[in-house]
Formats: structure tokens, sequence, C-alpha cells
């Protein structure tokens, strides 16, 4: 049997509910003494009036439904701006009518502020210096921006669609996902690479950052380089130009005929003058080469305690102050750092000596780091810029690599190392943060 649509049996309740009454009516009419015209003009009126009244309700309920049906097909297709009249309080379908005018007007805000918030993000993605793709779940890529588009050498429509493989970036998509790749494009460079996930439509895609570090890596190198040169330069200005002098002085005296009374001791001078700035040029060689040649630290675990009070007791010109701290260990290689302790210690003392100052030294711990900190009372520094710069010193007869040599077996180990003026007073503070051992 046929089911009756919803709005046939809202018909036949609504008929259904005021059958009782229209029979009683008509009964009662039947059975009054009126004239025989008029019960039937009474009993057709009370039929009709059951009729039409049900009828127009029927329609005023099936008229909201289809109201309400209509605002939410624009809902569906995203047209926020309909709105449903005759919402009210006190009233079922009026209520369901102010809720869903609410509805609407949030969705409408909503729709503006993803719309906004979209534009934005494509507008930036095009103007980032930063290749962005999205592979789908089969390493077909199905996102682009200008940069990466650019970088692949072709516009973004042709490369939609295309696999990972096709792209030659098959090898992004396995490994770490944070590292630096070489990759062959337009030539070859280095990229650092990011890859994480994001689920479009229920399926998970691979979000893909490609940014190019080679320009910045060159550059850092050319300005490492520059710097290299220019110490050097200045070195072997300042040992070439007086060796380059005596020798001229030399030949001028033993071409002299006949040669003077002491031109012996005056040659032997000079050549002693000559072999000591060549000896200091070797030295600066040997520096630069050890400096360039640093063995990787031998990782063990290291008390701390015992290292300090090592350190601080190698220094016999000045009594240095120890504050202990927790007996913790770390792991490193000990005799590196403690020849990173031994040269940051000694520069202390140095600059505590001029003002007859004192040195103290100790060590805490903060976050998952040791600490350890040398204060002295010296002058301070008087800029910060080169102290980390190979072969620059500000002492007589200084190396230039202490500092660089020490930074550079700090950071060897996972931590970091500064120099600062004190605040507290006048003199410099060094700090050395190195991982504590795991527990």
């Amino acid at each position: 049997m046929k089911r009756l649509r919803p709005e046939s049996r809202f018909h036949l309740l609504a008929l259904a509910a005021g059958a009782p009454a229209v029979t009683i009516a008509v009964v009662l009419v039947s059975r009054s003494g009126l004239p025989g015209v008029v019960k039937w003009a009474l009993i057709v009126l009370a039929i009709g009036s059951w009729l039409v009244g049900t009828s127009a309700l029927c329609r005023g309920v099936r008229f909201r439904l289809r109201t309400v049906s209509n605002l939410l097909a624009a809902l569906r297709e995203g047209d926020y701006s309909f709105r449903v009249r005759g919402g009210r309080q006190n009233d079922a379908l009026g209520e369901l009518v102010l809720e869903l005018n609410l509805l609407a007007e949030t969705l409408r805000r909503e729709r503006y502020g993803d719309v906004e918030s979209t534009a934005l993000l494509g507008k930036v993605m095009a103007e980032i210096d930063v290749a962005v793709l999205a592979f789908d779940p089969e390493g077909r890529l199905c996102l682009i921006n200008r940069a990466g588009a650019r970088l692949l050498g072709s516009e973004e429509a042709r490369l939609v669609g295309r696999s990972a493989h096709e792209l030659g970036l098959s090898e992004c998509l396995d490994g770490p996902s944070s590292r630096t790749v070489v990759l062959r494009f337009a030539g070859e460079g280095r990229y650092e690479l990011r890859r994480g996930t994001f689920r479009q439509q229920g399926r998970p895609h691979t979000l893909l950052v490609l940014s190019d570090v080679s320009r910045a890596l060159r550059a850092e190198e050319i300005a490492a380089w520059q710097r290299i040169i220019r110490v050097l330069g200045h070195e072997l200005n300042n040992s070439l130009t007086p060796i380059k002098s005596i020798a001229a002085s030399i030949a001028s005296l033993v071409a002299r005929d006949p040669l003077p009374a002491e031109w012996r001791e005056d040659v032997q001078r000079g050549i002693q003058v000559i072999g000591s700035r060549a000896d200091a040029l070797n030295r600066l060689m040997g520096s630069y080469t050890k400096l360039a040649k640093l063995p990787p630290p031998r990782v063990t675990a290291v008390k701390v305690s015992p290292l300090v009070g090592r350190v601080a007791g190698l220094e016999t010109r000045l009594v240095t102050r120890v504050e202990r701290g927790e007996d913790v260990e770390i792991l490193a290689d000990g005799d590196q750092i403690e020849q990173v302790l031994i040269n940051l210690l000694r520069n202390a003392v140095d600059a505590a000596l001029q003002t007859r100052g004192g040195v103290t030294v100790g060590w805490t711990t903060r976050g998952g780091f040791l600490e350890v900190y040398i204060d002295d009372e010296g002058p301070g520094l008087a800029s910060t810029d080169n102290l980390f710069v190979p072969f620059f010193t500000t002492k007589e007869g200084g190396s230039g690599i202490g500092l660089a040599l020490s930074r550079q077996i700090v950071e060897a180990h996972g931590g970091t190392m500064s120099l600062a003026n004190r605040r507290d007073r006048c003199g410099c503070r060094a700090l050395v943060y190195l991982p504590l051992a795991a527990t």
C-alpha cells in the first residue's frame, strides 16, 4: 500500500480533529425544531467551515515549511542573504524561523571571515619567496605557489596533477621531515626542507616547504672569507713590511765597497729580526691550522665540581673564588671543556690584574643546561663585535684564536658561549651553557 505524504497525513489529522465537533453540530441541528431550509443551511455552513478552515490551516503550515525549506536550500547553496519573515516568540514555527535567521547571519559572518582569510593566505603564499607545495595521498601535486612554480621552472597550471617523481621531489616526501637537501633544478642548490601533513575533504595530504639556503650560505661564506683574509692580510703586512725594509737595508749594506767596519753585526741583527718575524708568521699559521682541525669531542660523563676546581687551581697569578653549585654531570670531552675554561679564566685574570680586582668562577643549572660563569672585576669590554673573529685580539702578543676556538668547542658539544659586561659592577662575565647528562 502506498504511504501517504506527510502533508496528506497532516490534512487528514486536521480533518479528524474537527470531525467530532462537526458531527455533534450536525446532529443537534437536525434534531432541532428549525425549518428544513435553515437546518440544511446550518449543516452546509458547519461542514463548509470545517473543510475550509482545515484547508487554510494546512496551506499555512505548508507555506511556512516550504519557506523554511527554501531558506535551508539557500544556505546549502552558499546564499546567506536569504531571510524568512514572520518569526516571533511563543510560537513553535516562529521560533524556528528566528533561529534559522540567526543561523544564516552567523554563517554569513563566518563565510566573509573565511573568504578574507583565504584571500590573505593566498596573497601571502603568492608573495613569499619560499616554495610551498601540497601533494595528495597518491603523491600528485595539488597545490603550488608562485615561488614553487618558479623553482620548478614551469607554470602552476602545468605542474598541478603531476607526480612527485616526475617533478624530481620524490626523495623530499620520505626521510626526516626537517633537514637540508641538495636538489638539482636550474642548477644545484641547497634547500631547507620542512614537511607536514593536513587533511582536505577527509583525505590526508602532505605539505612541503622548500627554502633556498644556498644564497645565504654563500653570503655567509664570503663574509667569513673576507674577515679571515682581512685579518691575515693585516698580520702578514705587519710582518712583511719590516722584513722588506730590513732586507733592503742589508742589500744596501753589503753592496758598499768597502764594507763598513760593523757590517757583520748589522747583518746579524737584521737576520735575527727577519727570523723572529718569520717565526711569528709560522705561529700565526699554526694557530689557524689548530682552529681549522679541531678534533671531534670524545664524550664521557664528566663531573662538574672537580673539573671547575681543577681549572681554578691551575691559575697561580691570582686566587680565584669558586662558587660551587649542584653536584651534576655533563656528557662532554673533559679535556676540551677544561681547555675552554682555562682560556676564559686566563682572560679574566688578565683583565682583573689591570685593575687589581678579583675573579669568581661558579656554576648553576637552568632548564636542563649547565651554566658556568666566570666573573672578573677588570675594565670590561670596549666592544663585543669582533670577540669571536679568528686572529682578532686586543692583547699584546695574543694569537686571537682563544675565544674562537673555545666557542667552536662549546658549540661542538651542543652548547653556547657568550661574553658581556657585567651590570652590577665594572668587569666582564663569560657564560658557557652545556647540556646536562640525562638522569
